[in-house]
Order: structure tokens, then sequence, then C-alpha cells
């Protein structure tokens, strides 16, 4: 089973609802969580070393993860999507580009 790991600023719209279209995607665990503070929920070293594979939104979340949990990111691969902050929890234009840009590497 691959474990997936999405990574946004709040975990509020693009990683949460990236975590939910590929819930029941075949052999594959998802979570999702936050750079900022006050993310719904935070990322944690316990996050990162869980996961086989992390997806960030933007390059600034990949520098943020990188910085803090650079010691936890011994097995990971991280892959950003270059997804902008712009779209609404489940929006069906945001769950149209997850499913072209991560699902090449689920396979």
């Amino acid at each position: 089973m691959k474990r997936v790991l999405f990574v946004c600023g709040r975990n509020r719209a693009r990683s949460p609802t990236a975590e939910n279209v590929f819930a029941n995607y075949p052999g594959i665990e998802t979570a999702s969580a936050g750079t900022s503070g006050d993310a719904e929920t935070p990322l944690t070293a316990e996050l990162v070393e869980w996961a086989d594979i992390i997806f960030v939104m933007e390059n600034g979340h990949r520098a943020k993860l990188s910085a803090r949990f650079r010691g936890s990111l011994r097995n990971a691969r991280i892959v950003c999507l270059d997804i902008p902050d712009k779209f609404a929890f489940m929006d069906a234009g945001l769950a149209r580009l997850l499913k072209s840009k991560v699902a090449p590497y689920l396979r």
C-alpha cells in the first residue's frame, strides 16, 4: 500500500480536496496537512515519515517542508503540482486538475 500525503498552506481547500479525490484510489492511503500554523491539520514529522510520496501544491510548500522536516524526508519523494490557491474545497475544476497531475505518479 502506497502512502500519499498532500500538502498545502492551511489544509482547507487544495490538500483536503486531493485527499478526498484519491481516498478510494486502489492501492493507496491518503492524508493531508498544511504548512501554516493555523492549518486545519498541521504538518508533523510523523506525517512526513509516514508518507511514501508527498505532493505539495506550490514550491513554497516544498521549501517549508524541506526546511522544517529535512531529517524526516529520507524516504519520501516530493512532487510539486504547481496548483495555485484559487480553488474552493471540492471545486470540480480542482478535482480535474488534481486527477490529471497526480494520477500518473500513482500507477
